[in-house]
């Protein structure tokens, strides 16, 4: 036994039976136990180093899984010759991987942050269990590899009804978030085509067409949306939008811009328009505006949302609607894929629709979060002019523009000096450029109206920015 005289340390963080194995296993590397040499057995190890005999269990099984010992039928375990094996030997230290902290706030501003207080927890219990069923067992198979058909359908029951998308729900591809779906899109178009961003914008979509290799060009956006003239001059093949409301100025991509946008794309056989609706449910100002795509008569928009606004984030369905000029390129070069997403989710998704809990999740949605930008307007209302607001006819976010010699970097720092979070505009601009006062985008999904009030004072507070003597009064 002396050849196995261990110092296993009991109070380690180490589990023993990893403290038992690795000592072994260098003894066996630097040949103090020779080729060849029987263990003691599991019990008598365990009783010499006063260690249950489950801990003797657990290192001997780990060394014979690396080939360092071999079990023996009605003899025991053995070493093996292992020389070549001497490096694996080398001493490694344990480092513990965590999680970097994040930061906390008080009232954080983050626009991609919903109600989620006010989501119908009873509804989708009831929804899930009638899912979730012995009669669905199929549910437990690989279902359509675009998504199943059920959601497919009421997917463009909806669009149809609400946005004006004509679409058949074979031309519907269903998948786990933008972030799954837009590398797929990008890979049906040849590598020589390029494609054109808005600038400022989602830098979700700047690093995607990074990552995948593919030449792309940040195009000015103003007031009216995307700059198409801009567009047209730098000979870019594919365009990338978000006409109903630009993240993140907020801006609506104009009737003249629309017009003028579609003209581009039917000018040439390569050309195609990704319109992404990433919160087109909420307008506040007037009726819904049509879906860039229910203009097109020339099939050469491609229309992508998602239920992270209208539904929940965590849910991670997003959906393509394809071009039928698309579709068999999409069919050949995905044949063997299968669907992103859990089938038991999206039948839930499914006939959470079929039964008209959605669009009456929706209705209460949309009036919830029209209370709140009502509430944080008149909030910052008592700032103006030094605080000036834009963006606001539709979506989950606003722009504030400040009359300050502060940079946006530093309003960002001062806020969360401050517990709060918003985010500085030129954090979406690809060419850092400065126009101007400085812009900061705020949320207002994520807090309740005591909130919101609490927030701005705060903000303002922090940003030492007074209210005028005209609302003070």
């Amino acid at each position: 036994m002396d050849m196995l005289m261990f110092q296993l340390q009991k109070q380690s963080a180490t589990p023993l039976y990893k403290q038992l194995y690795r000592e072994i296993r260098s003894a066996i590397t630097a040949g103090t136990i020779a080729v060849d040499t029987k263990l003691p057995s599991k019990r008598k190890l365990a009783e010499y180093l006063q260690i249950s005999q489950t801990t003797v269990e657990l290192a001997y099984s780990q060394l014979v899984a690396e080939g360092f010992i071999e079990p023996r039928p009605r003899r025991g375990f053995f070493t093996m010759p292992v020389e070549e094996l001497a490096y694996l030997d080398l001493p490694q230290e344990e480092t513990a991987i965590r999680d970097v902290p994040k930061p906390t706030y008080g009232y954080d501003f983050n626009p991609a942050r919903i109600d989620t207080r006010s989501f119908p927890f009873p509804t989708w219990r009831k929804t899930a269990r009638e899912v979730i069923d012995e009669e669905n067992h199929e549910l437990l198979l690989a279902g359509h590899p675009q998504g199943d058909e059920s959601l497919r359908v009421e997917i463009a029951r909806y669009l149809y009804q609400s946005r004006g998308v004509v679409c058949e729900p074979e031309q519907i591809i269903v998948g786990s978030g933008t972030e799954q779906l837009m590398p797929l899109l990008i890979r049906l178009f040849d590598k020589s085509l390029s494609f054109g961003f808005e600038n400022p914008g989602y830098a979700l979509t700047h690093s995607i067409f990074e990552h995948d290799d593919r030449q792309a060009f940040p195009i000015e956006v103003d007031e009216d949306g995307i700059n198409v003239q801009e567009l047209d001059k730098t000979d870019v093949d594919i365009a990338y939008v978000t006409p109903s409301h630009q993240f993140p100025t907020g801006s609506i991509l104009s009737a003249t811009r629309r017009a003028q946008l579609l003209n581009w794309a039917a000018a040439k056989p390569e050309r195609f328009i990704i319109e992404d609706d990433y919160d087109s449910e909420f307008r506040y100002t007037s009726q819904p505006i049509p879906a860039l795509q229910s203009m097109d008569v020339g099939g050469r928009v491609i229309y992508i949302s998602t239920f992270s606004k209208s539904i929940m984030p965590s849910l991670r369905i997003a959906y393509l609607v394809l071009p039928p000029s698309l579709l068999n390129a999409y069919r050949k070069t995905f044949l063997h894929y299968t669907s992103t997403v859990p089938r038991i989710d999206q039948q839930i998704v499914a006939l959470f629709m079929q039964k008209g809990h959605f669009s009456r999740h929706l209705n209460r949605m949309r009036k919830l979060y029209r209370k709140k930008l009502e509430c944080l307007t008149q909030a910052l209302a008592p700032y103006q002019p030094t605080v000036a607001v834009s963006g606001e006819q539709a979506g989950m976010h606003i722009v504030l523009t400040i009359n300050s010699e502060h940079s946006e970097q530093s309003l960002v720092d001062q806020a969360s000096e401050a517990g709060i979070r918003v985010f500085a505009m030129q954090n979406y601009d690809l060419l850092k450029e400065k126009n101007g006062f400085p812009k900061i985008v705020l949320g207002f999904g994520g807090l309740d109206e005591s909130e919101i009030q609490q927030g701005i004072d705060r903000l303002m507070n922090g940003w030492n920015i007074a209210k005028t003597s005209s609302s003070a009064k």
